[in-house]
């Protein structure tokens, strides 16, 4: 039995990452709403508060129910759960004189402190927040401070409770990792025994306790998530798992064909289905990047209802969806998390679609389920390949989307990948793609005067798609591929590279 985290989400949106950075010290971690009633705390050897866009100063506070863990659970706040304790448990908090967000070196730590055990001053943490702290709760000693923010960390006397305003969660904080091994291991005494081969025997029995013998249709991307959902799924119930490979009209040049061929070659149960006119003719006139989304769902969901409908007596709907995916869509199991954008394969079904859904990976992240890919066995090739989004190359052109659009970027798409690969950046990559931008420029070819496209390309490296920074590519490998881009694809007369990092930006133009 897995010694267990709970995590209470008070809407951070960094919220996953808390649970991704307890994952890879192979502990197990659990999210809940701040308000939920779905846990017993009883279960879990320690807790977390997440971070918030709420303010404890505001008139809408977020109330967690701390009497059975504050004191009887080791507790550690991050952010929000760190005002929240110093604002109602004795101490203070007010507004910063400037805006607290980013980059800042720790100046003091309370070396004897285990929080802080192999950390040293002046290492770096990330802050993100607008109030602060100004004087500790009753009982609190500072076990930490930045050169702008006195009051960084503090644990509270006689208690295993410790609260920090920076977030350890981000890789921005460069001891962040080794922040939370110490509250987790050396001071909750969590043993470090979560690991990709007890998901993989749990999750499996689980879908089997679920599903039993009925029948699952799954709608097969290309992508590394869906793939591995798929090898979970055939692990449990085989044959009675159908797999529907749909061409979209909207995937990377000549890839349907390709990731047939490797789907049918590694044993699955899988049926091809060009549905591409379909898409394209629902897609016709829709600029908006959310009713794009919506489109895209819609005939999802109407090709799979209609191929369910020939295989006798399917029950089920299984889907790809991981972590980020649910989190950028709406908070994990319902909690307060802003929404930044919707996904096409995250949520309930319609009515008329008489199908269950199941998710094996919906509480892993990207990183996870490569690992888990790997103890599955899955050639890695196929689990090195860059995400690409369930829209496909309709979020890549901003803008309506035709078919000569889509041709156009599949030709410009197809140069910048495959010139990562030659140029041996591909898997230095984390993920990349080019975006078609709705505007046309002035260009100069043949001493004559054009007026065509623009083109970006983006390449960014991360580790769960939550934050990303801009990959520094080679000045020689840019020029080589802007030229190659301009004089092989009609239409085209200038290339753009995106140096925007996520956040602010996110990885996708839209």
């Amino acid at each position: 039995m897995q010694q267990k985290v709970l995590i209470l989400d008070f809407g951070s949106q960094f919220t996953q990452l808390i649970a991704r950075r307890v994952r890879e010290l192979n502990i197990y971690s659990e999210i809940f709403p701040y308000n939920s009633k779905n846990y017993d705390v009883n279960n879990y050897k320690a807790v977390i508060l997440s971070g918030s866009p709420s303010s404890v100063q505001g008139e809408a506070v977020l109330h967690p129910e701390l009497s059975e863990i504050k004191g009887k659970k080791p507790l550690l706040a991050i952010c929000y759960g760190a005002q929240y304790l110093a604002h109602f448990f004795g101490g203070r908090v007010g507004e910063s004189n400037t805006r607290e967000y980013g980059r800042a070196n720790l100046s003091y730590i309370k070396t004897e402190n285990l929080l802080f055990q192999k950390i040293e001053v002046n290492s770096q943490v990330w802050m993100s927040h607008s109030d602060t702290i100004i004087t500790l709760p009753k009982n609190a000693i500072k076990i930490a401070s930045t050169h702008d923010v006195e009051n960084a960390a503090f644990k509270i006397k006689e208690e295993e409770t410790y609260a920090i305003q920076f977030h350890p969660e981000v890789y921005h904080t460069t001891e962040g990792k080794q922040l939370l091994k110490n509250f987790l291991v050396q001071i909750a005494e969590i043993e470090q025994n979560w690991t990709p081969d007890a998901f993989v025997e749990t999750t499996v029995k689980k879908i089997q306790e679920q599903i039993g013998n009925e029948k699952v249709v799954l709608g097969l991307s290309g992508g590394v998530d869906s793939t591995v959902a798929a090898v979970i799924l055939d692990k449990a119930i085989g044959q009675n798992l159908y797999c529907i490979f749909v061409d979209n009209g909207l995937l990377r040049k000549e890839e349907y064909i390709s990731v047939l061929e490797q789907y049918q070659n590694m044993g699955l149960n899988v049926k091809g289905v060009d549905a591409s006119a379909r898409f394209l003719k629902e897609l016709k006139g829709i600029s908006d990047p959310e009713k794009k989304r919506k489109a895209i769902g819609k005939v999802f969901v109407d090709v799979f209802d209609d191929e369910a409908k020939q295989i006798t007596s399917v029950k089920y709907l299984a889907q790809g969806t991981i972590y980020p995916d649910v989190i950028e869509s709406v908070s994990i199991s319902g909690g307060p998390s802003a929404t930044i954008k919707s996904h096409h394969n995250v949520g309930g079904l319609p009515d008329y679609m008489k199908l269950k859904i199941v998710e094996p990976l919906r509480m892993i992240f990207k990183d996870e389920v490569r690992r888990v890919g790997k103890t599955l066995g899955i050639d890695k090739v196929l689990l090195g390949r860059h995400p690409f989004p369930g829209p496909g190359l309709a979020i890549r052109i901003l803008g309506d989307i035709t078919k000569e659009k889509v041709k156009m970027l599949q030709e410009v798409d197809a140069i910048f990948i495959n010139g990562l690969r030659r140029w041996n950046l591909y898997d230095k990559v984390w993920q990349a793609g080019a975006i078609l931008l709705p505007i046309n420029s002035v260009g100069v070819m043949g001493d004559e005067r054009t007026y065509e496209k623009v083109v970006a390309l983006r390449a960014v490296s991360s580790t769960d798609g939550m934050t990303a920074d801009w990959v520094d590519l080679p000045y020689k490998f840019l020029q080589e591929i802007s030229n190659k881009i301009i004089n092989n694809v009609k239409g085209v007369n200038r290339v753009v590279y995106d140096i925007s990092s996520k956040p602010p930006a996110t990885i996708e133009w839209e």
